[in-house]
């Protein structure tokens, strides 16, 4: 049975090339990428083309206004269109930044899985149009933002009309302290106690601590807090009433004096690595880590992901088991590493996490075959998912 406020539908769409087709241009693409937009006849499609580009150069502002004109025209559409499509995937997503939603477009290119995102909200009053799909994922991640959005989407769902990839209720499991409380007591697992907190009640107690602020994704506003003056000084910055995370400081620096950060996309239960980032600072971050200028990480990121499955990957195979049995999501992608006393050290969880194989092919030749593993086990649990619905009707 189909809610009520939701209509499914044929729509006749044209495509929105995506962040990953700008992304693989580079900044030497940008006049071909402004040429292909001059020549968009669709006025919705060229505010979301607009959206794309502005957010793949970090316009952030100005993407987020293309997206609203956008948005006021139409609230769906068409991401990857492969000429021979096997599965019709919809992704429902909100408006917001790029790491707002899962950014899909970088999963099924190149594959023949059709992409249509439509843009959701938590007004019940509002009739939905999807285009016809065979399945259905949630694409917004967890947010302060999104939650009333995921809990809206939670009774719409729950009578949806055709498979489903993660549920509201399991995405929200995400959140940094909603995930710190759901793996405790897991004898395979560790992760940092988190609380939010607001900043007047933010206390240095002689206990080193970790604190970003809340809402803010990749490292930003993300410190260590080693002393009361430490604390002063970083406060200073901000508003007397800002929210805050406050973790345990974890040391997981290596023996060698690098701290090491894997990137694991778990697809229907099982890991597949996507990199390793290996950097002199504390707070991981791929691109700051800056593995295109040593030879040396490389080398080692190469082993690690040609052998993930028989050594970070078999080592922890019980820890990803229990995560996936703890939090239910069909899709989400972890960074972690692990404790000095060998359990997974998971930093975060979120669906809405890049994964993609838009790396340099010369600097970065051991990516693209590994990365295909996970693209082609999502494309699996997609055929899975829908084949295990229909025997069910």
């Amino acid at each position: 049975m189909i809610p009520p406020n939701i209509i499914i539908k044929d729509f006749d769409l044209s495509l929105v090339p995506p962040t990953c087709w700008i992304r693989r241009l580079g900044p030497n693409g940008i006049p071909q990428v402004i040429e292909n937009a001059n020549s968009e006849q669709d006025i919705a499609n060229l505010f979301m083309r607009m959206f794309y580009i502005y957010a793949a150069y970090g316009l952030d502002n100005d993407a987020l206004l293309m997206q609203q004109r956008a948005l006021e025209l139409r609230k769906c559409f068409r991401i990857n269109a492969p000429k021979d499509t096997e599965i019709r995937l919809l992704s429902l997503v909100a408006a917001g930044e790029m790491t707002d939603n899962t950014p899909l477009d970088f999963v099924v290119e190149d594959t023949t899985i059709q992409l249509d995102l439509v843009y959701v909200n938590d007004n019940p009053r509002e009739v939905l149009e999807v285009p016809t799909h065979d399945i259905v994922f949630l694409g917004l991640g967890e947010s302060i933002k999104n939650n009333p959005i995921l809990d809206y989407l939670a009774f719409v769902l729950n009578k949806w009309p055709r498979p489903i990839i993660n549920l509201p209720v399991n995405v929200k499991k995400c959140g940094r302290v909603e995930l710190s409380k759901a793996l405790r007591n897991i004898d395979t697992i560790h992760i940092a106690n988190t609380i939010a907190v607001c900043s007047i009640d933010v206390v240095y107690k002689g206990v080193d601590f970790v604190i970003r602020p809340v809402g803010t994704h990749s490292g930003k506003g993300f410190e260590f807090i080693n002393s009361q003056d430490s604390l002063k000084t970083y406060l200073k910055d901000y508003k007397e009433h800002q929210d805050f995370y406050v973790s345990d400081y974890v040391d997981y620096k290596s023996s060698d004096g690098y701290f090491r950060k894997y990137r694991i996309a778990l697809i229907n239960g099982k890991p597949f690595v996507c990199h390793l980032a290996i950097s002199e600072n504390w707070v991981v971050n791929y691109i700051s880590a800056r593995m295109d200028l040593s030879e040396l990480k490389r080398a080692e990121e190469e082993l690690e992901m040609l052998q993930f499955e028989s050594r970070f990957g078999l080592k922890h195979k019980r820890a990803f088991e229990a995560f996936h049995e703890r939090i239910g999501l069909d899709y989400v992608v972890l960074d972690c590493f692990e404790t000095k006393e060998g359990k997974l050290l998971i930093f975060e969880a979120d669906p809405g996490s890049w994964i993609h194989a838009t790396d340099s092919v010369e600097m970065f030749p051991y990516k693209k075959p590994v990365m295909e593993k996970a693209f082609s086990a999502f494309k699996r649990m997609l055929s899975e998912k829908i084949s295990d619905f229909k025997n069910k009707k």
